[in-house]
């Protein structure tokens, strides 16, 4: 299988790319943005991954079974937290036990 030759200087710009959104990482951190906090540092984290992932792995110039199992790999992620996030939120709607109370008549003669 031939490998395609990407010029040096396209790693060079990923990589001053990476460094950049990094910088921009580190910036957001110090704005206060309110509840978008996290979603500007989750849209930053998507870009570098997208960066390395396309570039630096070489899934940009591989075959569509590749992508195919990248993409199956980012759905099974994303089931993954849906399911975690469900049992997150549905965790209040089951009562909290009562404390232990030294008051409480014995249960047993």
């Amino acid at each position: 299988m031939s490998q395609p030759i990407v010029p040096q200087k396209t790693y060079v710009m990923v990589f001053l790319g990476l460094i950049g959104l990094t910088i921009l990482t580190t910036g957001v951190a110090f704005i206060d943005l309110g509840p978008f906090n996290t979603v500007a540092a989750l849209a930053i984290a998507f870009s570098k991954m997208l960066l390395v992932v396309l570039f630096f792995m070489g899934v940009r110039h591989s075959s569509g079974l590749v992508r195919i199992i990248l993409v199956a790999g980012f759905f099974w992620l994303a089931l993954l937290i849906a399911f975690t996030m469900s049992d997150y939120r549905t965790r209040s709607w089951t009562p909290a036990p009562d404390s232990w109370s030294s008051s409480a008549p014995p249960t047993h003669p």
